[in-house]
């Protein structure tokens, strides 16, 4: 004689349904977190790294990186002076630097983070002009020009369009191709800004550098 096997009964499959629902709200939810917890960090380096260089100007009267004297006031560990002349590096940099490459160490946007450390306005290795990697994986840069902004600016690479979106409408209009935060997609193309009408894609493949004048 065979068994007769019951099947789920509606109770019993609205219960599955209410904790599978639970649980995907959980992890959008907590995935919402982490976003707020990136954007957060991501203006926070902005913000922290505005106060180290001023900091640095009032102690030395230069520019990190551009200081023409850190030769010889720091000796252990050595560092290499910039040139003096009130930029950190050429103007308008065209893409990231890759501050572990022996070709770019020692230029003025790798030694900017060097002299910040030396000077102990900023936490890492003072032995080494590493750049600082941001919350979202990529890396934060210093330079004289970018996308069209004049003067001292801090860049921060491989930004999603939603955390590239957030970040600037926290720190500015939220347009990419204008304000003092602005944004390119190309991040060899530092020297090019978007267009001023230009909106930032959450598609899960185009990345962001955003950058913000000091």
């Amino acid at each position: 004689m065979k068994r007769r096997q019951d099947g789920f009964s509606l109770v019993e499959i609205a219960i599955v349904l209410l904790i599978i629902g639970l649980l995907l709200g959980g992890v959008m939810k907590g995935q919402e977190m982490i976003n707020q917890a990136k954007i957060k960090s991501l203006a926070n380096d902005v913000n922290g790294i505005a106060a180290a260089i001023y900091a640095y100007q009032d102690r030395y009267r230069k520019l990190p990186g551009d200081d023409d004297r850190a030769e010889g006031r720091w000796t252990n560990p050595a560092t290499k002076k910039g040139d003096g002349n009130g930029a950190v590096g050429a103007a308008a940099n065209a893409a990231i630097l890759d501050c572990s490459l022996a070709a770019n160490a020692d230029g003025e946007n790798c030694r900017f983070w060097q002299h910040l450390r030396l000077a102990g306005l900023i936490a890492g290795d003072a032995a080494t002009a590493l750049a600082p990697q941001n919350a979202a994986g990529g890396v934060v840069q210093a330079q004289s020009g970018a996308l069209g902004l004049a003067g001292l600016v801090i860049c921060a690479s491989g930004l999603s369009g939603k955390l590239a979106d957030a970040l600037d409408g926290q720190l500015d209009d939220g347009k990419p191709g204008a304000g003092q935060v602005r944004a390119t997609d190309d991040a060899s193309k530092l020297d090019v800004k978007l267009a001023d009408t230009a909106t930032y894609k959450d598609d899960g493949a185009t990345t962001y550098v955003v950058c913000k004048a000091i």
